[in-house]
């Protein structure tokens, strides 16, 4: 049989998934978690109003969508108070970070990111060859000074910065980010996921000049919008730099159905007025849950909370460990010392009561 060649870059990478997802561990267990709160997914839902789109357009489910998202990118353009040329849409955040990456980044160009922050962004840069510079979490925030002076000291192609972060739900005030923007040298670019922006108390968004070509925003239907099943995310730029995408990108990566259903998620606003009240609710209970069992829970400005289990990653393995077992899906951060923490996504209220019952059942097993 002949020798496949695939490149060097992708023979010298381990063949992983980033996340393990929950029905990979349903099999393993052999029966369904009974509270899937783990993934950041939002319990909620789509509004009624999606739904019922999504449902008539599934006759046409056998038509390709617009290559242009003419119609998404500019409700997009019309909800933001831009024009669509800031506007590029794709298969969810993961998908234009592939893009992205592969725009900017070659074998042995450097990009600066946090150690922990989001891996699926990293992933990309191993796959076409970068080179990751990584800096620490500064009191379980991303370190933007530190982001900064690294990017200074190693003229890297990407800078990443999460706000609101995954995975403490942490966060930086506008002018924070907007200093980064200012600062960030000639010929980098600072790249700001802003997956969680619905959920951010006021004075977190910053304003930037969306001809600003230092920067490129990147937001996503997954989380407020309760779509995370459908895979639309999109990013906001200076227009030339945005229609560099346009040469790479998979060009009929998003189908009918999907672009129909978060054009009318755009217009239900009261549904996600409703959803960011949920999950205030959901966090309100998840502190209180954490205070019972004598730990503490960070503040969050997204629709999950970090929960410091109180010592280490080994003793919060344990702990997590033990509510998968008892049918509780959460997850942790996977680097020190943000491992010392469980991440726990807003739920309905049975979905947090049964986390309440379980969670000292798992302190007590993860302490023996």
């Amino acid at each position: 049989m002949p020798e496949y060649r695939i490149t060097s870059i992708a023979k010298g990478l381990p063949a992983t998934v980033p996340f393990v997802g929950p029905e990979a561990q349903e099999r393993i267990l052999e029966k369904a978690f009974a509270a899937r709160i783990g993934a950041n997914e939002n319990v909620f839902g789509p509004s009624a109003k999606v739904t019922q789109v999504i449902a008539e357009m599934g006759a046409q489910a056998w038509k390709y969508g617009d290559p242009e998202f003419f119609e998404l990118r500019r409700a997009l353009a019309e909800h933001h108070g831009l024009g669509p040329e800031h506007i590029m849409v794709g298969e969810g955040i993961d998908g234009l970070f592939g893009y992205l990456v592969r725009l900017f980044v070659g074998p042995g160009n450097k990009v600066v990111t946090s150690a922990g922050a989001y891996p699926t962004f990293n992933f990309h840069v191993a796959g076409y060859g970068g080179e990751l510079v990584t800096v620490p979490y500064r009191d379980d925030r991303e370190d933007a000074e530190a982001l900064i002076e690294a990017a200074k000291l190693h003229n890297p192609k990407l800078v990443y910065l999460a706000n609101p972060d995954n995975p403490m739900g942490t966060w930086w005030q506008a002018d924070v980010v907007e200093a980064m923007v200012d600062e960030i040298p000639d010929g980098s670019l600072l790249v700001l996921d802003e997956a969680y922006g619905e959920f951010a108390p006021d004075g977190v968004m910053p304003r930037i000049d969306p001809f600003d070509s230092r920067v490129l925003r990147f937001r996503t239907f997954s989380k407020a919008y309760g779509l995370a099943g459908i895979r639309v995310g999109y990013a906001i730029g200076e227009p030339e730099l945005i229609n560099e995408f346009n040469k790479i990108r998979n060009h009929f990566g998003l189908g009918c159905v999907a672009q129909a259903a978060c054009i009318a998620a755009l217009k239900d606003s009261q549904h996600l007025d409703n959803v960011i009240a949920k999950v205030e609710d959901a966090r309100q209970r998840l502190y209180q849950i954490a205070s019972d069992n004598g730990l503490d829970a960070l503040a969050s400005a997204t629709n999950f909370v970090a929960i410091d289990c109180g010592r280490d990653g080994d003793f919060a393995k344990a702990v997590l460990d033990n509510l998968v077992a008892q049918g509780i899906f959460v997850r942790m951060p996977g680097v020190a010392p943000l491992n010392r923490c469980i991440r726990v996504s807003a739920g309905y209220p049975q979905d947090l009561a049964l986390f309440a019952q379980a969670l000292p059942k798992a302190l007590e097993a993860a302490a023996r």
